[in-house]
């Protein structure tokens, strides 16, 4: 097969891809009852869905991720059409956790609104809140940019999806990962094994895919390895205050979660560079 033929057939599949993404969306978009008035006061901004709705949620956005892995936007919608079961499973553990059960009563938001940013960098360097802050401004991130549940047919189970997303860039700290993709890679190997959400699995099967030769030997002999070792062993990552932790020190941290310290150590620069 020449090479014109083969980028060609490359070309047809992206396309039938993305034009396969637009069709469920449309499609989900167009089905009676799909409206903002859907709202029915299980949570602000919650819309109801079928489970053919949720199919089609699950499909378009699961290819659209596929083609972008930073459309933040469509991770969530699939994580909240596919987690069903595993959102039970991290609630339950989160019950029967003393810290995580005050949690699920209090219900904390990680917003810029609730962070005092001020004080946190004025901790010292190795404290969970300081390095925590490093994380936001070396990776020019903010936990604003998590997008709010909206297709979790259940009001406690929305929260815990929640604060799965706000968790995660404490838990990229907690990881020493930045959000390039190798980063991002080696903490959804940690996420599937610790929560189990499908999302997640996909994602750590998929990801390696956009990694270059020397970053997927980094993550297959090193990284790889301690994500899934320490996702499996450690403690509920949803059970934690961390909001009540910031003075502590990390390393501390670490050892209370049961999480090593990584292997390899990463740096923010080039950001979207695999």
């Amino acid at each position: 097969m020449s090479l014109c033929a083969v980028k060609g057939f490359q070309w047809l599949r992206q396309r039938q891809c993305v034009l396969f993404s637009k069709v469920c969306v449309h499609q989900l978009h167009s089905s009676p009852g799909f409206t903002d008035s859907c709202y029915d006061g299980l949570y602000p901004g919650h819309i109801h869905t079928t489970p053919i709705q949720k199919a089609l949620l699950a499909v378009g956005s699961g290819v659209a991720a596929l083609q972008n892995p930073y459309r933040h936007d469509m991770v969530a919608v699939l994580g909240e059409t596919t987690g069903h079961l595993a959102l039970i499973n991290l609630r339950d553990r989160m019950k029967n956790d003393p810290e995580g059960y005050t949690i699920l009563t209090e219900r904390p938001r990680i917003r810029l609104s609730t962070l005092d940013l001020s004080k946190m960098a004025s901790l010292p360097d190795g404290s969970f809140g300081r390095e925590y802050l490093r994380f936001l401004e070396d990776n020019h991130v903010t936990p604003d940019s998590r997008a709010d549940v909206k297709f979790v047919d259940n009001e406690e189970l929305a929260y815990v999806m929640q604060r799965y997303r706000e968790v995660h860039d404490l838990l990229h700290t907690l990881l020493g990962m930045p959000t390039n993709m190798l980063g991002e890679v080696a903490v959804k190997w940690f996420e599937a094994a610790q929560t189990g959400l499908p999302m997640c699995a996909l994602g750590a099967v998929l990801g390696p895919l956009r990694l270059n030769s020397s970053r997927l030997q980094s993550l297959f002999t090193s990284l790889g390895p301690w994500a899934l070792q320490n996702g499996r062993r450690s403690r509920c990552i949803l059970s934690i205050f961390y909001e009540r932790r910031w003075e502590q020190n990390l390393e501390d941290l670490r050892q209370e979660l049961n999480i090593e310290p990584p292997p390899v150590i990463l740096s923010a620069a080039n950001k979207r560079s695999t």
